[in-house]
C-alpha cells in the first residue's frame, strides 16, 4: 500500500478547498491492512497528545475493523463483557511487577 486510508469526506473537503486529491478505493484485503494501520496511527496521536478526540478516531477505526471482521459492536461488547467477569478490567489500576516463587 502506498498510500493513507483517510476519512470518506476528505477528498470532497480537499476539492471544496481547492485541492485535486488523487483517490482510490482498497481492495478488501488491502482496506483490513490500511486500518490496522490507521489503528496504530490514531494509538500513536493519542499517546502524543493524550486528546479524546484520538480516542474517539480510535474508536472509529475499530468500529470499522469489527464490521470487516463480519461482526457488529454487540458482540465484541459481549466478548468483552465476558472477559471482564472471567478476567477483571482495567478499572483498578493494578501493575503486576513480578511473580513470585
Amino acid at each position: 500500500m502506498t498510500g493513507k486510508l483517510v476519512r470518506d469526506r476528505i477528498a470532497e473537503i480537499m476539492k471544496e478547498s481547492g485541492k485535486i486529491p488523487i483517490t482510490r478505493i482498497a481492495s478488501a484485503e488491502e482496506y483490513k491492512q490500511a486500518l490496522k494501520d490507521k489503528l496504530l496511527e490514531e494509538v500513536r496521536e493519542y499517546m502524543a497528545s493524550g486528546k479524546l478526540e484520538e480516542i474517539a478516531d480510535i474508536m472509529e477505526v475499530i468500529q470499522c475493523l469489527i464490521r470487516v471482521e463480519g461482526s457488529d459492536l454487540e458482540t465484541v461488547e459481549k466478548i468483552r463483557k465476558d472477559k471482564a467477569g472471567k478476567r477483571g478490567g482495567f478499572e483498578k489500576g493494578i501493575i503486576l511487577e513480578g511473580i513470585g516463587k
